[in-house]
């Protein structure tokens, strides 16, 4: 096969996966893979099927086809092709949360001195970064990430860019109960849609729901939370998204348990459980058992609610995401104490803390932990970050947080 019939293939199957026949589009893109004698285009057809297999949550041949693509970058010699690959092999393995490996490999990107087109990738690099270190729960250096894609994203004039970094930020403050900024992000990512996503792929549009979803939820608005929820998934199953299918059941699952509906909440739960098992998603995963641990916590199952903790505590430990321990140490703390069981109670409060400082979660201003209750917080340049009512009263001349980690202890 050669280059114009290459190409023109290429485009069939595009055609085919927008109409939504993947299954038809795969087949196309495959044969080209097998008859193509021109190394671009097999190149191109290569970035097509890891789109696909990562929209579709088969996280595992995304990684396979990012790693035939490397190959095929070096026969061409060229270093755009070669960034563009090591960066869909850093996001393959950021979607399989093989979070180390994914800085790994972003910063092999960042490292490479390509052309423009090298450079106009390196805010995507950033992003995959980004959610790799909110993965490890390294605040800083996620916030820094982010920031700086947003950065490309602005002086690229690349809508579709900033409206993924916005929804990796609502993500962001969610996790560090920043409400009100988990909301914003996702609204102005939703606003990008509505004002430059004629031609974009509805995905951004369900993406930037699902994420309002959460904060509306976070925030008990609960009527918001489900219908954005709602039209996320509508979305979601018209595409065939598993991903997003499996996080829309957990936004359903956590609006129900809100409610005090545990018996609509366990299903949804379980569904999401199913889907994220078979596609990969660790990370969601604990964000699961975190949800069904409460719903027994309202029935008073205390035993229940501690089996999945354990499972939730594997996985945690497995990823080495921080926050998600934290989470089962404070709901360890409400169970032992419930069952007047000192000893564990104490060990758990122990290992809480020691978490706390482990994540730098605190204001540096006034020692109150953050991330414990929703409160407003406010980054700095430097992207360590405070309760905004602190800053406001304090002042700032520089970052205290910065100030101390330069103090040298002197010689005696």
């Amino acid at each position: 096969m050669g280059q114009d019939q290459t190409k023109q293939q290429i485009e069939k199957g595009l055609h085919l996966y927008q109409s939504n026949q993947t299954e038809k589009a795969l087949q196309v893109w495959m044969r080209v893979l097998e008859k193509s004698a021109d190394p671009a285009g097999r190149f191109r057809v290569l970035g097509c099927l890891i789109t696909a297999h990562a929209e579709m949550g088969r996280y595992k041949d995304m990684l396979k086809f990012a790693v035939v693509q490397i190959d095929t970058a070096r026969e061409l010699e060229d270093p755009d092709y070669l960034t563009e690959s090591y960066l869909n092999l850093a996001r393959s393995n950021e979607k399989l949360c093989e979070f180390q490996k994914t800085i790994s490999y972003c910063k092999t990107c960042l490292n490479m001195q390509g052309t423009t087109v090298s450079m106009q990738l390196n805010g995507q690099v950033s992003l995959s970064m980004g959610n790799a270190f909110l993965g490890l729960s390294i605040f800083q250096k996620a916030l820094e990430c982010f920031e700086k894609a947003l950065r490309y994203a602005h002086n690229n004039d690349d809508k579709m860019l900033e409206c993924r970094v916005c929804c990796s930020l609502g993500n962001f403050y969610a996790q560090i109960k920043d409400y009100e900024k988990a909301l914003f992000f996702p609204c102005k990512a939703a606003e990008l849609v509505n004002d430059y996503g004629k031609g974009w792929s509805l995905k951004y549009r369900a993406m930037s729901q699902y994420h309002m979803a959460v904060a509306y939820q976070k925030l008990g608005r609960l009527a918001d939370a489900m219908d954005c929820c709602e039209e996320s998934m509508k979305i979601a199953l018209q595409h065939g998204d598993r991903p997003l299918q499996a996080l829309c059941l957990l936004c359903f699952a956590d609006i129900h348990r809100s409610r005090k509906d545990v018996q609509t909440a366990f299903p949804r739960y379980d569904s999401s459980m199913s889907i994220m098992t078979e596609i990969g998603n660790r990370l969601g995963l604990i964000q699961v058992l975190l949800g069904v641990t409460k719903c027994w916590m309202i029935k008073k199952e205390l035993d229940k609610a501690l089996e999945s903790i354990e499972k939730a505590q594997e996985l945690a430990e497995g990823l080495g995401n921080k926050l998600g321990l934290l989470k089962l140490h404070c709901l360890c703390e409400q169970i032992y104490r419930t069952k007047g069981q000192q000893r564990e109670l104490r060990d758990h409060v122990v290992k809480f803390h020691e978490c706390v400082e482990e994540m730098e979660l605190y204001c540096g201003m006034c020692g109150e932990s953050i991330g414990e209750k929703n409160n407003q917080l406010q980054a700095l340049p430097c992207s360590h970050f405070f309760h905004l009512k602190c800053l406001q009263t304090n002042g700032t001349r520089g970052c205290p947080n910065c100030r101390r980690l330069s103090v040298k202890p002197g010689y005696v």
